[in-house]
């Protein structure tokens, strides 16, 4: 997984030091984004990939133990497209994961390749 252990990581993937990081090719279609990221938190990242052109249209679905209405409003705001609670249970979440993949992976007609919007 990208990132998985810190928000710098991620970073790193989709812009790398110097701004180059990943092919346009090697983008993920969905990022499954945690906010409690240690060094670089969640919302960072994902202002960070709004806020690139290259990453501003990949679909982020924002994984958190938070239940407060303003957090969730705040997330959407910075351009999250979902926002899912994490269960607790193990299992729980594997499912959780699995019909997210089904939605975004095989349901969604995601933005093609190349498309701009600017």
């Amino acid at each position: 997984m990208i990132g998985e252990d810190d928000g710098v990581e991620t970073l790193k993937f989709f812009f790398g030091k110097d701004n180059s990081g990943c092919a346009i090719d090697d983008l993920p279609a969905v990022v499954l984004l945690d906010l409690k990221l240690p060094k670089v938190d969640g919302i960072e990242v994902l202002r960070r990939m709004r806020a690139n052109e290259k990453t501003k249209l990949i679909p982020v679905v924002v994984l958190t133990s938070l239940n407060e209405q303003k957090d969730i409003i705040n997330n959407y705001g910075f351009g999250a497209n979902s926002f899912i609670r994490k269960p607790v249970k193990h299992n729980e979440f594997a499912e959780a994961i699995r019909q997210l993949g089904l939605y975004w992976l095989v349901l969604n007609l995601p933005v093609p390749n190349g498309t701009s919007t600017g």
